[in-house]
């Protein structure tokens, strides 16, 4: 999944994705966020904060922040919400431009599962954790979540034979329970405990209409023809039904540690 390690792809879909997935995001980092009290002296860092779901729901609890991607479009949408306690940069997680133990939380919802070397993105989460601080890290499930797993899913119904691109190999490496309390601890934190979530993911039937906005980041989507991607669209309308918004239960796992 080539397309997701493109600073450059992200940029053009932070406007949407701040519309579309935010939403949703924010309901797992919100269940992160309850794993870990925070007060208005602790120090948080955001790592791979998209357009902010993380961040901003720390910063509500007055929370110093730090929010970092690799994206400038994202980070631009982060800071355009003008919160004093948000300081949003533009840095790469698998190279983090931060002191060791300089933050009393580290979270990544959803972001460093993402990276080329997610090891290294564990790692260096854990360096800047402070000892006896926390690290949260958010991975989906193996078959992902939201308009992808719906795509692999309506994939596997109309072209069996075809086999779906494979996930990203933090999601592969992540999306079960005993592999994430080991890699956590491998990265350098302690006694971790992880927890299943599950949130529905609302896709509103109209943005079929567009679906590139829809499916458009997933290679799964990509490989498809025309005459394909119009029987996608179709299953995925059949699906619904008379619904206006088609539900998809996606479930993520939530590892947190202590440094």
């Amino acid at each position: 999944m080539r397309e997701l390690e493109n600073p450059g792809r992200w940029d053009k879909v932070a406007q949407h994705y701040e519309t579309t997935a935010h939403p949703f995001t924010a309901r797992f980092a919100e269940a992160a966020l309850a794993t870990v009290p925070l007060t208005p002296d602790s120090r948080v860092l955001d790592v791979a904060t998209g357009t902010g779901a993380l961040a901003h729901a720390a910063a509500r609890t007055g929370a110093q922040v730090t929010a970092i991607d690799f994206s400038p479009g994202m980070v631009a949408r982060v800071a355009a919400a003008g919160r004093p306690n948000v300081d949003a940069r533009v840095m790469d997680g698998q190279a983090l431009a931060l002191p060791d133990a300089g933050f009393d939380a580290v979270f990544s919802i959803f972001g460093v599962i993402l990276f080329p070397d997610w090891r290294k993105g564990l790692a260096e989460m854990a360096r800047v954790t402070r000892p006896g601080g926390d690290g949260v890290v958010a991975t989906w499930q193996e078959q992902g979540a939201s308009t992808f797993l719906l795509l692999g899913q309506i994939r596997r119904t109309l072209f069996p034979e075809r086999e779906n691109a494979a996930m990203p190999a933090g999601v592969v490496a992540l999306g079960d329970p005993d592999r994430l309390a080991r890699a956590m601890i491998a990265a350098g934190y302690r006694a971790p405990r992880i927890h299943d979530v599950t949130f529905d993911y609302h896709l509103d039937v109209a943005t079929l209409d567009d679906p590139e906005t829809v499916f458009g980041m997933s290679p799964d989507w990509i490989d498809l023809s025309d005459g394909e991607k119009a029987a996608v669209i179709a299953e995925a309308r059949r699906m619904a039904g008379d619904r206006a918004v088609l539900p998809i239960p996606s479930t993520a796992l939530i590892g947190v540690a202590k440094r």
